[in-house]
């Protein structure tokens, strides 16, 4: 092992020899923003992420040395919008000069949470190597600053003792001060951060009976992967979609620890709006481990009603700029038939997931779907695809096509066929959507529609158990000398 004293860096570090440590102090307040990022939420991997966004207010205690002098505010995470960080002392009893950000990334990502704090080094076999304060750390090694003004390099050693009570994690944030006074003080530290956000998480299960209803179940699953632990932070949610103008802003789309808050009436957040958007402040503190997903309640569980839905459909709502003369379009052939899943927001819903549940036949809950929720205004619908349908199909063959270039019209058929094979009737939806040109009508139809709209035709169609049913439906097309129809 080698130690070695070096003149120039001793002259290089002479300031930050004195500098002192800012401990990082609990009960920070913590605004964090919406993220649908997979490596925030991922059940594997153990380093931080660069996704995810969130605003930290946190009370650091300084000790101030009248005139100019460093200090080192360790604790901080890893990832760190450098430019928008933030130093202020409520009693103007000092100013900022500059501020330099050291990153806790890689190999000594530990030690760099205790830049600015006394450390002792030690050998393999115990004995002392150096002793004072933790200036860097670094892969030439540690660089160590004693009490006398020296600076001592060690390469290789085996242990870092400090007497603090909490290891600091994350990075560090070394700043060159201006004090009108010496002595304590608490300032205020705010700065952006990623590697934190939150996301809702939503449980449906579906209660036995012919009506569609639910438990529904709403919570926020809170990611941290900022490569810092927070204890007793405050914090407040933000449901919406702010704009990011840097790439390091939240990504639209671990699990290492999890835990979950307990439910009930007293333990819900406080909603509010704030400006375009909602925000949800949690009643109490909480803690966030770095590498854990925590989840809190949003709302209460209720039961809402809800809307089931066998759904086969064919085409969209895309409309051509001309009309479509090619008998090619619209082939025919089967199509599987999905099921689908309505809700109607009691509140604001936040962006998330909502997975689905029912009881099998021996009464044990089983997971049937899951679906995306997006931003869900209060009284909004919400519709989410749970599968496809096991024991229902559809097969669609037009019967009919016939083009009246003359009389600018076009006429088109088709026969729709359900199938049934399970031992219970259902009620199966086609939705069929004319796309050949914006101008048509339905021409005869064998069930009439439950919804027909501007681009899309609905039908709502019972099918037998183990049986069969059969629609047949015809449009008309039409046009004028302006719209130049294609071949």
């Amino acid at each position: 092992m080698t130690i070695q004293h070096r003149t120039a860096l001793a002259i290089a570090c002479a300031v930050f020899c004195s500098a002192s440590l800012a401990q990082a102090a609990d009960n920070a307040s913590i605004t964090l923003y919406r993220s649908d990022s997979s490596s925030l939420y991922a059940s594997s991997g153990d380093n931080t992420v660069d996704d995810g966004y969130a605003v930290v207010r946190e009370q650091r205690n300084v000790r101030l040395q009248a005139g100019v002098h460093d200090i080192v505010l360790g604790d901080l995470p890893n990832n760190l919008d450098a430019e928008a960080m933030a130093l202020g002392f409520p009693g103007g009893e000092a100013k900022v000069i500059s501020q330099r950000l050291l990153l806790g990334q890689g190999a000594n990502a530990a030690l760099t949470g205790l830049t600015g704090s006394n450390i002792s080094v030690l050998g393999d076999n115990g004995q002392p190597l150096a002793n004072g304060t933790l200036l860097r750390a670094g892969d030439e090694g540690l660089i160590v600053g004693s009490a006398n003004g020296g600076t001592t390099l060690v390469r290789q050693y085996a242990a870092v003792n400090t007497s603090s009570s909490n290891f600091p994690t994350g990075s560090s944030l070394r700043l060159r001060l201006d004090a009108s006074r010496s002595g304590d003080t608490t300032a205020v530290l705010s700065y952006p951060a990623t590697g934190m956000g939150w996301r809702a998480a939503y449980v449906a299960t579906l209660q036995p009976g012919n009506s569609c209803s639910m438990q529904f179940e709403s919570r926020a699953s809170i990611a941290n992967r900022s490569g810092r632990d927070w204890h007793d932070a405050k914090l407040t949610l933000i449901a919406g979609e702010p704009n990011f103008a840097k790439p390091s802003g939240p990504r639209p789309m671990m699990m290492m620890k999890a835990m979950a808050a307990p439910v009930g009436a007293e333990a819900l957040p406080e909603q509010s709006s704030l400006a375009d958007y909602r925000s949800y402040t949690l009643p109490a503190p909480v803690d966030l481990p770095d590498g854990s997903i925590s989840q809190v309640p949003l709302y209460a569980a209720r039961t809402l009603s809800c809307v089931r839905t066998a759904l086969y459909e064919n085409g969209g709502s895309w409309l051509p700029p001309q009309p479509m003369l090619n008998s090619e379009l619209n082939s025919d052939g089967n199509t599987s038939i999905t099921s689908t899943l309505s809700l109607t927001a009691f509140d604001s819903l936040p962006a998330g997931y909502l997975r689905v549940l029912t009881a099998d036949r021996n009464g044990v809950p089983q997971f049937i779907g899951e679906g995306r929720i997006n931003d869900t205004p209060k009284g909004s619908d919400a519709t989410i695809t749970l599968g496809t349908a096991f024991d229902l199909r559809g097969n669609r063959e037009r019967t009919s096509f016939h083009v009246d270039k003359a009389g600018r019209t076009m006429d088109e058929a088709f026969r729709i066929t359900l199938t049934n094979a399970s031992g219970s009737p259902r009620t199966v939806t086609v939705r069929e959507h004319p796309n050949r040109w914006r101008q048509w009508n339905l021409a005869s139809s064998t069930v009439k529609p439950s919804k027909q709209t501007t681009d899309t035709l609905e039908f709502k169609l019972d099918v037998p158990a183990n049986g069969k049913t059969v629609l047949d439906y015809a449009v008309r097309y039409t046009w004028t000398a302006d719209d130049n129809p294609q071949p």
